[in-house]
């Protein structure tokens, strides 16, 4: 324990005792650590399933396509350990100059390639990645903007990376040309409680913690984000406190993405609506995504996607998910046309305390307009893939 001089002169001429002294600065030091870790909360959850496939038929480049499902390779007929989340966090206070900090770690098969990095791409297979980690700061201008300064969830999307808070448990096609997450600034505003914006910069679209464009000639060029949600007042009758979100990233793609290529300008625009309806316990939603080449590479995508949930007792929940969406030129093959496909439906019921459980059965069907091989008519040929899915999944929220 370091004590000062004139602490040390007290206590040799008797008027302090060294021993008190030692004992008191350890008691500010650990009342110090108390009230700190006081405010700190951990959170996390353990995510499994069981994914069996009941049809998969190949017949082009998209190969096989419930692979091609977000999370989802090299997963079926077996069981899994998708993920384990651990959240340290210290939230905002009320205060007008509050600080804190958010950081989620992953452990397991879903954290290889989330942190996709051009600086170290042998730390894309690790089964270890770090989701979010910044700094959070409040600055009392107007109602006060919050800030987050290092790496967090991008600000688009119906749906999240934790599956179990999505209304179903594998991933959508709208997901999956969405970025995930960026290292940068973000601010966020609150108008009134029906109003909010956020606006950011990071150093590019694709994931990679600390990642720059591949490109010397392009290190100034920055990531822009910005969303607004619009929620409706309670005085709007049944509709009342439905949300309407937009949001648009336009920057650097290093990695790629399930659509387009690599190392190009691209922007990803969305827009989504949640909708409570006059049915008691039902709610709908909308979602669409955009992906449009900005460097030259001819590629675009679209996917729109539709949601019902229906919360039949105070266990059990029924949900469904319909998307349609096309891809142009996005690296299937050759001036390829793909038409997407997708329907899903899931049963969730909460038996056990904590533990979420839920059974899904998916079915996705992609057709290339632009076959390769000729038929005896001398037509391009169209081929289809096709995959039907059955899942189990539960997760432990802790």
């Amino acid at each position: 324990m370091k004590v000062n001089q004139w602490t040390l002169a007290l206590a040799a001429a008797g008027v302090v005792s060294l021993t008190s002294t030692v004992r008191a600065d350890e008691t500010v030091k650990m009342n110090a650590l108390q009230t700190a870790l006081s405010s700190t909360t951990i959170s996390g959850y353990v995510d499994t399933s069981l994914e069996w496939s009941l049809e998969n038929k190949r017949t082009f480049s998209l190969g096989n396509i419930q692979d091609s499902i977000p999370f989802r390779n090299g997963k079926m007929d077996g069981f899994n350990l998708n993920v384990v989340k651990l959240t340290i966090e210290k939230p905002l206070d009320e205060s007008e100059w509050a600080a804190g900090y958010k950081v989620d770690l992953l452990f397991g098969p879903d954290a290889v390639n989330y942190n996709l990095s051009t600086h170290n791409p042998a730390a894309s297979a690790s089964d270890f990645g770090i989701k979010q980690a910044y700094v959070a700061l409040r600055t009392p201008i107007g109602n006060g903007i919050d800030w987050k300064i290092g790496t967090y969830d991008t600000v688009i999307g119906y749906e999240t990376f934790e599956a179990g808070n999505n209304p179903n448990f594998t991933r959508s096609w709208g997901y999956a040309i969405e970025p995930t997450q960026h290292t940068g600034i973000l601010a966020s505003y609150r108008f009134c409680e029906l109003i909010s914006v956020s606006a950011g910069v990071a150093n590019t679209l694709s994931a990679g913690i600390n990642d720059r464009p591949i490109n010397d000639g392009e290190k100034w060029h920055k990531t822009f984000l910005a969303s607004v949600a619009l929620t409706a007042p309670q005085d709007w009758g049944f509709i009342g406190g439905s949300t309407l979100y937009a949001g648009t990233v336009i920057g650097i793609n290093n990695a790629g993405s399930f659509v387009g290529f690599g190392n190009n300008d691209q922007g990803n625009y969305y827009a989504g609506v949640t909708l409570n309806t006059p049915v008691t316990g039902l709610k709908g939603g909308l979602a669409f995504d955009y992906v449009h080449d900005l460097g030259g590479s001819q590629f675009d995508a679209w996917i729109l996607g539709a949601y019902l949930s229906y919360q039949a007792t105070e266990k059990l929940s029924l949900h469904a998910r319909g998307e349609y969406g096309q891809l142009e030129g996005a690296g299937l093959q050759v001036d390829s046309h793909a038409n997407l496909t997708s329907l899903t439906g899931t049963v969730q019921y909460d038996l056990w305390k904590n533990v979420l459980s839920r059974l899904e059965i998916r079915w996705d069907q992609a057709f290339d307009h632009n076959g390769l091989d000729l038929d005896s008519t001398g037509v391009f040929t169209k081929y289809a893939n096709t995959g039907l899915g059955l899942y189990a999944n539960f997760i432990y929220k802790f």
